[in-house]
């Protein structure tokens, strides 16, 4: 195995200094961790359909800015040890200190740092990143780095399959391991002959299809590191080989089959029990195509399918009809994509040591055969400073990092196989990239689909390019070039000078984009420079990834380079249950447009309930493309996904993980355009996917058939969404005249006095504290903190909220108190709201919240029940209940039997704020839930999307869970539990 310059001894490096990292975003003398507020959580997660719990883990710590989903994602994909033992990982710092400290201690073994300060900077800045969700490592890094497993950091392979039987089973078993090890694989089968050439004993060659069914039925078996995703898989045809028709029609074939076997009675939903007699649905099939076929195509002419041994034309076939019918067949089942072969080896840094041939499954990895990727990928909208700009400056200082990091993860990586290591460490194959482009750009003002958009992606793009590939050759002059470099380094250079050339012709709009691409500039003039005089690390430096896992690990609205999905989203809470989010970053958006608080209330308002901006209150109609998203009432023109590759690929080493989007009504003659556009913008790749093209769609009646027609879908859906979503963002302020409450208090020999004032309907609508003598500091916060819940209060936040924060709060004077219901607090605080609670809320909702009466604590002892026999409330919500019109007050009223507020029922709505989203750096979004927290059944934004519009959204159901999963670059991934049908 060839050792690399990096993996010998520090003192094989005579004369070279290591790097020295600068602190720029940690504090000196401050660990990062002491800068976070930590907080306690319980991960529970269950399966929606079956009320299973399939995971638990108690008391886990996380900072108190990570949502809810984050936390859970991480803590049931990337804790290490089993649950409930002393091995397992209970808090995220063990987490990343597991990883961070593996890739420190490698970076001091193999000399990358100047001093051990320029070591402890190192690890104190990378921590800080990651703990404060600026980027992450993919997701085999957490699985496997620091523990006893192999230290597996790749995500992406390529393999390599030759015409030999030794070869392909050899594939199959290649296959098998990295599915295990929790990574995805694409290979080419253009080397095995086709069916139609002869073996050398006379026989007929079986041809790659029929090879391709083993391997898909291995690929079904397999669960990806165990059991947290499907296997993925990528298989690749040249547009010459003699089989290539068949190869196009074998998911067309099969959807066919499916068509036919569901007409019949047979369960073909995904995951149906009846589904897996269906072949090839493991892999994504791509076409490989070269110029001299699309001109072919352009031209109306012949082309000519060769033999794979003797290279001769063994058959001609007529462009355009091949090409109608890849599209055709796209068109039906979504597969297959286009690689564009000439374009790829253009761009390949390696041509002296073989071509590019093939991609990774989610296709945006693209290099040698036998090779492997690591990825990682920034999160964008960290970078967007309070004055709307994005922070170039800072973006390079955390890509320069990162990509050392990532660098140094080589030195200790193992590899599934002796070749895929040998290519690896010979090559240094990097992918760095970025999620939430979708997101920043919305809230920067530029829609996806314009020409200012796609300059600030594509400045974004070649900056962090630029800054890898100089940090790259950085690190060639401390630890030496890859090991491949010096055969490869005039075709390396001279890809440099390609993206230099490049990023020459961008045309900025904005001073953002002017502003980034200035820096970038700089960096590609120092990259060809600094390559000449010490070479290059690595042959490849970045992609963009789907980024599915890792995107929900970074809280990102958007994954990789897509758009958002969906203006609603959905939201856990702590405790169970899940609410409706409107897009955090629309109200921004809309303040930098220049709209005005009460404009933008009203355009959120309007938001929440129809999930699109048309006919918003107010919303001037040249704003509208700002807020398209790929699905729903404004979808993105499917050309606008195309321009936006087109914009960022001049950048890349790589591809782009993407899928186009098209609607159902969608035409084979639009997908032929798409595929020829995307050619001649210069993509390596292009994957499409028609609304509805997939007969075995999670839409299901309550046998689990699948429906028979589109109209059948539909039906699917009115009859599933039956929920009114209600939003009232605006201030609900109390009458002249109204009820009040006056209690006075005593807290640990402290006496105060508080008065509630509630609404006609009995509901909460302000309180005023009255503590210390008036003109006191004291008198004056609990002033200020009054009249701060007061208008929470009245703008809809539940009192449920205020309470759940505020209760437990611990701090003098606290002790003995004179309420009988209350007979001990932690502090002032903590009295207050459990005395609110016992006044203004119901049985059920302080049960919840662990809050009884003197009443209901005696009932208790007696009887070993806290709940009264007949009414719900406590005694003094007996006494003091007005009558407010019965049960059919308005949700969140109060009930004229029991004077008690009435609880939300499932198909009401109520403002909620979400509990994880406090960090100091957080915007308030505006939400709304659609069900009663212990409602049973968890949401998704594709679900959300179904509810608004009333229309099908065309995607699978997750195999671990059970929730609806949304798109994510070519693959998805399940909002609920964070699992993935792809490689990140």
């Amino acid at each position: 195995m060839t050792e690399t310059a990096a993996s010998s001894a520090p003192t094989a490096r005579k004369g070279r200094k290591g790097l020295k990292i600068n602190r720029v975003f940690s504090t000196a003398g401050v660990h990062p961790y002491d800068e976070i507020t930590w907080e306690r959580r319980d991960v529970v997660q269950q399966n929606w359909k079956t009320g299973e719990t399939v995971f638990e883990q108690r008391g886990v710590e996380f900072p108190d800015f990570w949502s809810v989903n984050a936390s859970t994602i991480v803590t049931t994909k990337y804790f290490r040890g089993a649950v409930g033992t002393p091995e397992r990982e209970t808090g995220l710092k063990q987490l990343v200190d597991r990883v961070v400290k593996t890739y420190t201690k490698a970076g001091i073994e193999h000399g990358y740092f100047a001093t051990p300060a320029d070591a402890e900077t190192f690890e104190h800045e990378l921590t800080w990143l990651l703990v404060n969700q600026y980027f992450s490592f993919n997701s085999p890094v957490w699985f496997n780095v620091g523990t006893k497993s192999p230290q597996q950091v790749s995500a992406c392979f390529i393999l390599s399959v030759d015409d030999s039987m030794d070869s392909i089973l050899n594939w199959y078993k290649e296959e098998g391991f990295i599915f295990k090890g929790g990574s995805g694989a694409g290979l080419n089968l253009s080397r095995i002959r086709s069916s139609k050439e002869l073996l050398s004993s006379g026989g007929t060659a079986s041809g790659p299809v029929s090879f391709m069914r083993g391997a898909d039925a291995s690929a079904g078996t397999i669960k990806s590191g165990g059991a947290t995703r499907r296997a993925a898989k990528m298989v690749v045809l040249d547009v010459d080989h003699p089989d290539i028709e068949e190869f196009v029609e074998t998911k067309w074939r099969e959807e066919d089959k499916i068509r036919a076997l569901r007409d019949a009675g047979f369960d073909m939903d995904l995951g149906g029990k009846d589904i897996t007699s269906v072949q090839y649905q493991n892999a994504n099939n791509s076409v490989r195509v070269t110029d001299e076929f699309m001109r072919a195509v352009e031209e109306g002419t012949e082309f000519g399918l060769r033999a794979r041994k003797t290279g001769e034309v063994i058959e001609t076939v007529d462009a355009r009809a091949l090409f109608r019918k890849i599209s055709e067949a796209a068109w039906a089942c979504a597969d297959p994509g286009l690689q564009y072969d000439d374009t790829i080896n253009d761009w390949h840094t390696n041509p002296e040591t073989g071509r590019i041939t093939a991609s990774n499954p989610c296709s945006e990895y693209m290099s040698l055969d036998n090779s492997s990727c690591n990825l990682a990928s920034l999160n964008l909208l960290k970078f967007l400073k309070d004055d709307d700009t994005f922070d170039a400056p800072l973006f390079a200082k955390a890509v320069e990092l990162i990509i050392t990091a990532m660098d140094i993860s080589i030195c200790f990586a193992d590899f599934p196989t002796e070749a895929i290591g040998d290519t690896t460490r010979d090559y240094r194959q990097l992918g760095i990239g970025y999620a939430n482009l979708g997101a920043l750009l919305m809230a920067m003002g530029l829609g996806y689909d314009s020409d200012g958009g796609r300059a600030m992606a594509a400045t974004i793009t070649s900056l962090m390019t630029g800054t890898s590939y100089r940090r790259s050759a950085e690190l060639a002059g401390i630890v030496g070039p890859y090991n491949g470099y010096a055969r490869n380094a005039e075709a390396h250079q001279r890809v440099m000078r390609k993206h230099q050339a490049a990023n020459d012709l961008v045309r900025t709009l904005h001073i953002a984009d002017a502003q980034t691409h200035k820096l970038a500039t700089e960096e590609w003039a120092k990259v060809v420079e600094l390559g000449k005089t010490n070479g290059f690390r690595n042959a490849q430096a970045s992609v963009l990834a789907p980024t599915g896992t890792i995107g929900f690990m970074m809280d990102c609205d958007t994954t990789g380079i897509e758009p958002d999905f969906s203006l609603v989203k959905f939201k856990k809470l702590v405790g169970g249950g899940s609410m409706q989010i409107v897009n955090q970053t629309i109200p921004r958006a809309l303040k930098k447009l220049g709209y005005d608080e009460e404009k933008i209330e009203a355009i959120v308002a309007y938001i929440a309930e129809h999930g699109h901006v048309v006919d918003a209150p107010g919303l001037k109609t040249e704003h509208y493309e700002i807020f398209d998203t790929a699905m729903g009432e404004r979808a993105l023109k499917p050309m606008g996904h195309v321009k936006m590759m087109a914009a960022t690929q001049p950048f890349l080493s790589g591809a782009i993980s993407k899928t186009v989007n098209l609607p159902e009504s969608a035409t084979v003659e639009e997908i032929e355009d798409i595929y020829l556009q995307s050619w001649k913008l210069g993509l390596k790749a292009t994957a499409i996917y028609r609304d509805n093209c997939k007969v075995g769609q999670p839409l299901s009646d309550g046998g689990g058939k699948a429906k028979k027609d589109a109209a059948d879908a539909a039906s699917s859906v009115e009859t599933k969404v039956v929920e009114k979503v209600v939003y009232a963002p605006t201030r609900k302020r109390l009458p002249k005249s109204r009820q009040a409450r006056t209690t006075s208090f005593t807290v640990g020999g402290a006496e105060g006095y508080m008065i509630s004032g509630a609404h006609d309907d009995g509901q909460l609508g302000e309180i005023f504290l009255k503590l210390g003598k008036q003109g006191s500091t004291l008198a004056g916060v609990m002033d200020a903190f009054s009249i701060a819940v007061s208008i929470g209060l009245q703008y809809g936040v539940p009192l449920e909220t205020y309470v759940s924060k505020f209760t437990n709060l611990r701090f003098e004077p606290a002790g003995l108190t004179d309420d009988p219901d209350v007979r001990m607090s932690q502090s002032i605080m903590d009295y207050i709201f459990r005395r609110l609670a016992l006044d203004y809320l119901t049985f059920e909702e302080r049960s919840m919240l662990g809050i009884y009466s003197a009443e209901e604590r005696q009932r208790h002892l007696e009887t070993g029940s806290y709940e009264p026999l007949e009414e719900t409330g406590s005694a003094s919500e007996l006494i003091d209940a007005a009558p407010a019109g019965g049960r059919d007050a308005a949700p969140g009223g109060r009930d004229a039997a029991s004077g008690g507020r009435v609880a939300p029922s499932a198909s009401e709505a109520r403002i909620e704020t979400p509990e994880a989203d406090s960090g100091p750096d957080a915007e308030e979004p505006i939400v709304i839930t659609d069900k009663a927290p212990d409602a049973p059944q968890a949401r998704t934004s594709a679900e959300l999307l179904e509810q608004i519009t009333g229309h099908a959204v065309d995607s699978p159901l997750c195999m671990t869970c059970g929730t609806k999963m949304r798109p994510a670059g070519s693959c998805y991934v399940c909002e609920g539990c964070g699992s993935t049908s792809g490689c990140s």
